[in-house]
Parts: structure tokens; C-alpha cells; sequence
């Protein structure tokens, strides 16, 4: 017996949800945090050494989650294969994220940064960086796999590449002791524009006509030019 997949409104209604938490690093504009947005990591919220380290861990935690599920109950007809798996391992490496935070705040702590580069800190660390770069990789799979399905698919794509370009850059230039070229900024844009696309994605599978509807479009159209 087949089980059928859940209406698109309720995978598009978990999309949305995602795209929502996985924006609460925002939040940092109104909480105070005292890390300077332009040339901190994102993930530096979360460290355990801060005030707000349970909300954007927690956060993470709902977002990767949301987007495990979504792509669970995406529809086979709709969404290719490979576009589920790899969005759903976007979904899965973001909350093992959540999991393996950092310890204290390398951009603002000088004694964090010499400890990392010494390999005096956690192992979170290390297993936080794995986990950031294969959610990357994930999102990126699926954004490319799913250009011609999202709203403003083509754009999006292209701005995340040139924000994660940005991003790879500035932690390149921090690690050799320059400034870092707007860190902060280049990585919040990368986390912003997948939210955004996560957004978009719900959208468009609101729009999307079933496989059937397709089927029986171009069935008609067929019938109509064989008449003609």
C-alpha cells in the first residue's frame, strides 16, 4: 500500500516556518549581543560563552529540523531526487550544528583566536566547521538542482554564490592576520539569501500545478491540435 505524500501547502507551510527561524539571527539587531555584525561569524551568537547562546541554538535546532521535514513530504512528481536529498541534508547537518557550538568568540577574543589556532579548544570547534560545510554544500545542491522551480531561482543562486565566494575570502584574509573584508557581513548575506530562497521555494510549490494537472494540460492541448 502506497502512503500519499502530504498536500504541498503543508511541505510549503514547514518551508516557511524554516525560512523564518533559520532568520533569527536578526534578532541580534534588538538584543544587544555586543558582537559587532560586520565582522563576526554568525555562528559566534551562539557560542556558549553568551547571553543569548540557548535562543539562536535552539533556533537552528527548529530550523534544521523544519527543513528535514519538509523535504521528507516533498512530492517525488514534483521535486527531483537529488533536490530532496540534498536539501534534507541541509536540514540535518543545521541541526547537528546547533549541537556543536563554539565555545567563545574568535573575531572578538584574541585569547579564543590563539586557542584555536593552537588547538586548545573544544572539539566542537573542528566538528562545527564540518557540519557548517556540509549544510553549505547541501543548500547549495539544492539551489542548483532547484533553479527552474523557486521564484527568482537563477538570482538567488547567483547572489549565494558570490555571498559564500565573499565569506571563503574574508576567513581567508582572517587567518592570514588581515582584516577580513567584511566577514560578518558576507556570511550574514549568505545565511540571509538562504532564507530567502527557503521562502521562495514555499512559494512556488504553492503556485506549482500538480503532475496530474500538467498531464492533463498538454493532454487537452494535444486533443485540440488534433482536431484543428
Amino acid at each position: 500500500m502506497i502512503t500519499p505524500r502530504p498536500a504541498p501547502a503543508a511541505t510549503a507551510t514547514l518551508l516557511a516556518l524554516a525560512a523564518l527561524t533559520y532568520s533569527a539571527w536578526t534578532l541580534e539587531a534588538l538584543l544587544g549581543t555586543g558582537l559587532p555584525p560586520t565582522h563576526t561569524y554568525v555562528s559566534e551568537l551562539a557560542a556558549t560563552n553568551q547571553p543569548y547562546t540557548t535562543l539562536f541554538r535552539t533556533t537552528d535546532l527548529l530550523a534544521g529540523t523544519l527543513v528535514c521535514a519538509a523535504a521528507a513530504t516533498m512530492s517525488a512528481g514534483r521535486i527531483p531526487r537529488t533536490a530532496r536529498a540534498a536539501l534534507f541534508l541541509f536540514g540535518a547537518a543545521t541541526a547537528v550544528d546547533s549541537r556543536l557550538p563554539l565555545s567563545c568568540t574568535p573575531t572578538t577574543d584574541p585569547e579564543c583566536a590563539a586557542n584555536e589556532t593552537a588547538a586548545l579548544v573544544p572539539w566542537t570547534h573542528s566538528a562545527h566547521t564540518v557540519s557548517s560545510t556540509v549544510a553549505l554544500c547541501g543548500i547549495l545542491v539544492a539551489m542548483a538542482t532547484l533553479t527552474r522551480t523557486t521564484r527568482m531561482g537563477p538570482a538567488l543562486l547567483a547572489l549565494e554564490l558570490a555571498a559564500t565566494a565573499w565569506t571563503l575570502a574574508a576567513i581567508a584574509a582572517l587567518e592570514t592576520g588581515h582584516a577580513g573584508w567584511g566577514v560578518g557581513i558576507a556570511q550574514r548575506l549568505q545565511v540571509g539569501v538562504i532564507a530567502i530562497w527557503l521562502g521562495a521555494l514555499a512559494v512556488s510549490l504553492l503556485h506549482a500545478p500538480e503532475p496530474a494537472a500538467r498531464g492533463a494540460l498538454r493532454g487537452a492541448l494535444r486533443e485540440a491540435e488534433a482536431r484543428s
